[in-house]
């Protein structure tokens, strides 16, 4: 098998196909501090080579596929996902016959609905989702998006009473609700129905509603706790267009919806969530991709426009193209500007709105790198000398509450660990946590809410929001010290980067990615493949912008590859490359198509290199 046709196979010392502890080209620490590691032992090896010859796939996508657990008989199923097929009974959690029931009511008898979301990507699409429905369904429904410093996460009295006196009888909230108890409690004594759609984790009391559909309350057995508030508003809707057809609301003058054109929205919740691309959310991004492709939606186009997206639109795009431009007026500016840009029909305002969230990430991005700075200098003082401590908790007073989430997902990457990050105003601190592979924050902050630590907080594994007094600081941190340390103790003793196969600088082809990203969308819970590109010459390596480096990987038969590697000139990496300048390494990273000027090209990402031995 040529190494330039596909990735090296090696079928020595079987081990766990999931678990992979075989090294790969002997690497056994790296630049990075790393072990490379095979994700294939003998066994699943044999299953690829089974793939390969049963259903025709390239040999590189059959490694894929079964390092991905895909089993050999599921290959055409999970090469193209079908929402139709994955797609659950909506029943099946709880509350949703009474949430939809309600929903239609209100629907039948022209109430005032208002939607409540939060001012995130997944809660602006959530909401604009329900709110797009209901308006197609003859509603005129209200929306509210919280400021994220003058209101903070989640409903509050004040903004329910002016929704109150506007008329509204229906409150539904998105992306948030299960943990507020007193502002719901609240709506209930001013009259109003509450309904609740959330996927944030839930304590055993649970808020005063007609209905709450939440997956990963306790009593719910549906298994759909992967799923971002996006994705769950589109299965509600999926009922709701149901039972709105069983009372023959849909006629030929106000026809249904097809809901399929609204998973631009979905994949775009799903994607900047970080939730799972598995099963359902897998298929919610493939479709949501096509979708997008379409161009049909103003708001999102304006959008992939003014951010200057290359080529069809990709899972990283949502991610860092698209996804922090929404987010920009919730961390910095008018929270419902997201929001607003997912609803509008007029392209004047489609166009006018996307400029102003660009602008506003851009002072986003300088904020951020400010803070970062001091950020970064503490944690450093407290965890990089020793490598100590389960979590990195960093406070400073006037920091902007908008980008802590951001520093925090920062400091999680330079320092391996989870990352608080808290903005303190006086005796009180509002913060965000970023998580690791392996580490449950969500429960962690419940349980310091529940023991009295923070004033309130809440999440889901990967993520989670509080408000500390700066007087519990020390506390909160011992707590989450003894909580995390032995989740952080095994998730960090298995941080070997895991290699899906070998090439070389001419292998690496724009129809070899294609191929690949058969096996996607690529992202948390279906990793990016990893290709190693062994006995290759570093040249031309130099660093760029705000601490990016790149390079050429050279091949012995003189193929070429771009290389680049973003905000590590000065981490264990970057240096690494730099010294490395002209001499023979192994590389390992993500490969991907760059579009310039009508052309195609094959660019690398470096994640890690080696010495040769």
């Amino acid at each position: 098998m040529r190494l330039d046709a596909a990735p090296v196979l090696c079928l020595d010392r079987p081990v766990n196909a999931h678990v992979p502890n075989r090294s790969f080209l002997n690497v056994t620490a790296s630049a990075t501090g790393r072990a490379w590691r095979d994700r294939l032992d003998a066994r699943g090896a044999q299953t690829a080579l089974a793939m390969a010859q049963q259903h025709g796939v390239p040999d590189v996508l059959a490694r894929i596929l079964a390092g991905r657990g895909v089993g050999l008989d599921e290959v055409p199923a999970f090469l193209d996902p079908s929402i139709r097929t994955l797609l659950p009974e909506p029943n099946s959690l709880t509350d949703m016959a009474p949430l939809v029931e309600r929903l239609a009511d209100a629907v039948r008898a022209g109430e005032q609905v208002a939607v409540f979301g939060d001012y995130d990507v997944d809660g602006a699409t959530a909401t604009a989702l329900l709110v797009g429905l209901l308006r197609a369904a003859g509603l005129d429904p209200l929306f509210h998006i919280p400021d994220r410093i003058f209101e903070g996460y989640g409903p509050n009295l004040a903004a329910i009473e002016r929704l109150a006196e506007r008329g509204v009888t229906l409150l539904v909230t998105v992306d948030c609700g299960t943990t507020s108890l007193e502002a719901l409690a609240g709506a209930r004594a001013l009259g109003l129905d509450v309904l609740v759609i959330d996927h944030h984790q839930a304590g055993e009391t649970l808020p005063a509603a007609v209905a709450l559909v939440n997956p990963n309350r306790e009593d719910d057995l549906s298994g759909l706790g992967h799923l971002c508030a996006a994705g769950l508003v589109f299965v509600t809707l999926v009922a709701l267009v149901r039972r709105l057809r069983e009372l023959g609301h849909w006629t030929t003058a106000r026809p249904a919806p097809d809901l399929l054109d609204s998973l631009d929205l979905v994949a775009l919740g799903t994607v900047a969530d970080v939730v799972p691309l598995k099963g359902l959310n897998r298929a919610f991004v493939a479709k949501g991709l096509i979708a997008l492709r379409r161009r049909r939606r103003l708001g999102l186009t304006a959008l992939m426009d003014v951010a200057r997206l290359d080529g069809p639109p990709r899972p990283w795009h949502l991610g860092f193209l698209l996804g922090p431009r929404i987010n920009a007026g919730g961390r910095i500016g008018d929270a419902a500007l997201g929001t607003k840009l997912l609803l509008t029909e007029d392209p004047v305002e489609a166009r006018l709105i996307a400029a102003e969230l660009d602008r506003l990430n851009g002072e986003r991005q300088e904020v951020e790198r400010a803070i970062l700075a001091a950020a970064e200098g503490e944690a450093q003082a407290s965890v990089g000398l020793t490598d100590a401590g389960a979590v990195v908790v960093v406070s400073g007073e006037g920091w902007h509450p908008g980008v802590v989430g951001l520093v925090a997902a920062r400091l999680k990457e330079r320092f391996g660990r989870p990352a608080f990050a808290i903005a303190f105003n006086g005796e009180t601190g509002t913060g965000s946590a970023r998580s690791i592979a392996g580490v449950d924050l969500g429960r962690a902050v419940r349980g310091a809410v529940e023991s009295g630590l923070l004033v309130k907080g809440g999440g889901h594994a990967m993520a989670a929001g509080l408000t500390v007094a700066r007087n519990r600081l020390g506390d909160l941190r011992a707590h989450l010290e003894q909580a995390l340390a032995a989740q952080v103790e095994r998730a960090r003793a298995d941080q070997a980067l895991i290699i899906d196969g070998a090439l070389t600088a001419g292998g690496a082809s724009v129809a070899l990615i294609e191929s690949v990203a058969r096996a996607g969308p690529f992202g948390a819970g279906n990793p990016e493949p990893v290709f190693a590109f062994p006995n290759h010459r570093l040249a031309y390596v130099e660093t760029f912008g705000a601490g990016h480096v790149r390079a050429r990987l050279v091949a012995h038969d003189g193929a070429a590859l771009k290389v680049t590697a973003f905000r590590c000139a000065e981490e264990p990496l970057g240096k690494a490359a730099l010294a490395a300048r002209g001499a023979l390494v192994h590389a390992a990273g993500t490969l991907e198509v760059e579009h310039w000027q009508g052309e195609q090209r094959v660019s690398f990402r470096l994640k890690d290199l080696a010495p040769l031995i």
